[in-house]
């Protein structure tokens, strides 16, 4: 009986802590109706295996360990859930001496606009300004370190993009 209900709480504190997960990361994307239907869903089966945990004639530190190691686990695969499946725009910031690199972006589909910059010498360098989704971006990192090694990058989530060019 004790295992079942370890293993009960352990399964289900995943899927409650995977749902807190995405709900978090669409309350910050704006998504408030879809994040409250997750609210709903989440608090509702955290309320239900509490209960059972706290309800149980069981007194044992298992039921602890089911709890807290349920929602490690819920942590990482809601974090690869939203990965996976949650879109988010993305801005690239690169800065290179290889002014080739915009070309070959280029030809990939990647949308690129070029300013000219100094480096801390004086010497000639380049950003380049990319907006993606996240799904693209490992295709445009693994691009540009193979055409510059040495290529700055900086990446930040956007959270609107209107007009120009985007590559999904």
């Amino acid at each position: 009986m004790l295992l079942f209900l370890c293993l009960k709480i352990f399964f289900v504190r995943i899927v409650d802590v995977s749902l807190g997960t995405v709900r978090t990361i669409f309350t910050v994307k704006g998504r408030d109706l879809i994040a409250s239907l997750i609210g709903i869903v989440e608090v509702t089966v955290w309320f239900l295996v509490v209960k059972e945990a706290l309800n149980t004639d069981e007194n044992s530190f298992w039921i602890v360990i089911s709890y807290a190691c349920g929602f490690a686990t819920g942590t990482y695969i809601g974090g690869v859930i939203s990965r996976k499946f949650i879109q988010s725009n993305l801005a690239v910031q690169v800065i290179t001496t290889n002014i080739n690199l915009v070309d070959i972006l280029r030809d990939n589909g990647f949308g690129v606009s070029v300013l000219d910059i100094k480096g801390k010498k004086d010497e000639k360098k380049y950003m380049l300004y990319i907006s993606i989704t996240n799904k693209s971006y490992n295709a445009l990192e693994k691009l540009i370190k193979s055409l510059d090694e040495k290529a700055f990058i900086v990446v930040n989530e956007i959270k609107n993009i209107e007009n120009g060019f985007l590559k999904r």
